[in-house]
């Protein structure tokens, strides 16, 4: 089912906010200041081609939190923004919902990416 969530993901929404986090990070990758950011921002990308099945968790320090408060204001809004825009219009339908609810969780890590670790999901 993981499988099939993801490739309809993808589909719906889900490469074009892949693209976007990629196009990004390589934007800040240019210096050498912005590697640590660039590379969060790969991260995210690879986590928005296959959300299902994955969860967030938050292990961040103050150097996390540092980092969570310059993101905020130099590019975690703008992509939060994006993610909770295709959510809504994702929710518009009953068989969206669950599409929706990921791009709310990448609209929640969008604001604090630093500190978080992405953890699969073990079914029994």
């Amino acid at each position: 089912m993981r499988i099939l969530g993801n490739i309809i993901w993808i589909i719906c929404g889900g490469l074009i906010c892949s693209f976007s986090w990629a196009i990004l990070g390589c934007i800040y990758c240019v210096t050498l200041i912005g590697i640590p950011v660039g590379l969060q921002c790969f991260k995210m990308a690879s986590l928005s081609l296959n959300p299902f099945g994955k969860e967030i968790e938050n292990h961040g320090g103050a150097f996390s939190f540092l980092l969570n408060v310059i993101w905020f204001l130099f590019g975690g809004i703008e992509m939060a923004l994006m993610n909770f825009l295709f959510g809504c219009l994702l929710c518009i339908t009953i068989v969206g919902i669950p599409f929706g609810k990921q791009f709310f969780k990448l609209a929640h890590l969008s604001l604090c990416p630093f500190g978080t670790t992405v953890a699969r999901v073990h079914f029994a």
